[in-house]
């Protein structure tokens, strides 16, 4: 298919090695394809309620095949317009050809076209996006337990481990899989027979249009059908690109923001997803990340203009009708998770490299003021007031963590109980146990209650991550297997009235 007008406004300025166009999607059917399926159920369907009789659509049926024929040659165009395809029917049998259209506009078959390039369209991307997600928990497995930095306000928070972080995002990335499978059965609607808005005098059946072209319903009201419908099922399939587009740029910006580091601890194998400079040697660039967040930002522009084309549009105008922007944004959408894909096959996560992190810092000093709550029955004011005080002497003398003493830890603590009018106590902590709670695997693996990053449930979500993954990958199968039986039923009803059965 060509390039919609969305490519030529949108194609992104060149990066480090490469560069990213949006346009519509290549289809297994096109727009003449999905027009011509809607000619041949609105047939089957005039033939069987009699509405046509039954020779003239034995003909009709005949004729269609042949104009389907010479569109399929090399070099034919192949003009979606449906009074281009029924001038060619006139010319293979007369005037009779144009009951076909019996009851029916270009409006109703043409959406009919929309949804159904909708339709593929969307379970393209969604196949994207399970494989995306698939490569993620292959990289959370490679090291679940393996203790990274997290950050709030761009400052270093609190120790979590690989599994847990990247997790994290697994479990986002099911509910956005709940919103692109909210989203299926409202594009899964069948327009046909809505006329232009008012239905018809003939008795068409609507049910039997939408069970031969695989759609779950009709758009019940005519006027929705088609003056209303298309508008809000366009903004379903924008909106739901693009949420999901957010969370991939929140991943992209965690990982650019730590590659400023020396040594990061996600790191691009080299190769076809990293750059390098054209003048200085020492540079490895994280190009395929940088794409990926350039593809996201692509998906939310694309949903953001459909959402201002679409606005304070009277019913009935072609605005939001002709507008590529929906397919756009599927396009976008499965180019990104396309590309999270590539770039997640070749990003290495470096253990040694997150805890020397770790240990530069001073994120454990939590675990420090929870350690003295609970085994020295020390007030978790006291306790914060004490650790944050180490904090400041580690900082003041450029230490680690893991190097802060222990007799300066019992004279801050004495100092400590007097700041808050305590009886001076002894430091409630030997000098291993002090050690050990400045110690980001300590801290992880004394993690207790559900949901954090301690291993065994760690292990537990990425098993759920697992097996949603497998139970989507089972969902898509299973919706694709019922448009295909819609696609035997419609050319078998087709194909006997054809032959004349």
């Amino acid at each position: 298919m060509r390039a919609g007008w969305a490519a030529l406004l949108l194609a992104a300025a060149t990066p480090a090695f490469g560069q990213i166009v949006v346009a519509e999607p290549t289809l297994e059917r096109d727009r003449f394809d999905w027009v011509m399926e809607g000619n041949k159920a609105s047939l089957v369907v005039l033939a069987e309620e009699g509405v046509v009789p039954r020779e003239t659509a034995i003909e009709l049926a005949k004729a269609l095949k042949t104009v389907e024929a010479r569109a399929a040659e090399p070099g034919k165009e192949r003009d979606s317009n449906y009074l281009a395809i029924e001038a060619d029917l006139v010319r293979l049998m007369g005037p009779e050809a144009s009951r076909l259209h019996t009851g029916r506009s270009r409006q109703d078959l043409g959406q009919v076209g929309r949804r159904g390039e909708w339709r593929e369209a969307f379970l393209a991307q969604y196949e994207d996006f399970i494989e995306a997600r698939a490569a993620l928990l292959a990289v959370a497995r490679t090291h679940p337990d393996a203790p990274l930095p997290f950050y709030t306000h761009a400052v270093q928070a609190q120790p979590t481990t690989l599994g847990h972080y990247l997790g994290g995002y697994l479990a986002a990335f099911d509910r956005q899989s709940d919103r692109y499978r909210e989203v299926w059965p409202r594009i899964n609607m069948s327009p046909l027979g809505g006329g232009v808005g008012g239905t018809s005098s003939f008795p068409l059946n609507r049910d039997r249009h939408a069970e031969l072209l695989g759609f779950s319903t009709v758009i019940d009201n005519s006027f929705d059908a088609v003056q209303v419908a298309l508008q809000d099922s366009g903004s379903d399939i924008a909106f739901s690109a693009a949420t999901g587009s957010l969370l991939v740029s929140m991943l992209t910006a965690d990982l650019l923001t730590q590659y400023g580091n020396p040594y990061p601890w996600f790191q691009l194998v080299e190769g076809d997803q990293s750059g390098s400079s054209s003048i200085m040697p020492q540079k490895r660039n994280p190009s395929a990340i940088e794409e990926l967040h350039e593809a996201a930002g692509l998906t939310t522009g694309l949903a953001t203009s459909w959402s201002v084309i679409a606005q304070s549009i009277p019913s009935g105008t072609d605005s939001y009708k002709k507008t590529p922007l929906p397919i756009n944004s599927l396009a976008a959408s499965g180019e990104m998770w396309g590309r999270m894909t590539k770039m997640l096959g070749a990003l290495r996560f470096f253990p040694d490299r997150a805890m020397e992190r770790l240990n530069d810092d001073y994120s454990v000093v939590t675990e420090l003021a929870n350690l003295l709550q609970r085994e020295g029955n020390v007030p978790f004011r006291v306790g914060h007031h004490f650790a944050s005080e180490m904090v400041n002497y580690g900082r003041a003398n450029r230490l680690r963590a893991p190097d802060l003493p222990y007799s300066v830890a019992q004279k801050t603590f004495s100092e400590a109980t007097r700041h808050f009018g305590l009886p001076e106590t002894k430091f409630p902590l030997s000098s291993a146990r002090f050690k050990k709670a400045l110690s980001p695997t300590n801290m992880v693996r004394s993690a207790r209650p559900r949901g954090g990053p301690q291993l065994s449930e760690v292990a537990r979500m990425l098993a759920q991550a697992e097996a949603r993954i497998a139970a989507d990958r089972q969902w898509l199968a299973s919706v694709r297997t019922r448009l295909e039986a819609a696609d035997k039923l419609r050319a078998a009803a087709f194909d006997n009235l054809a032959s004349g059965g």
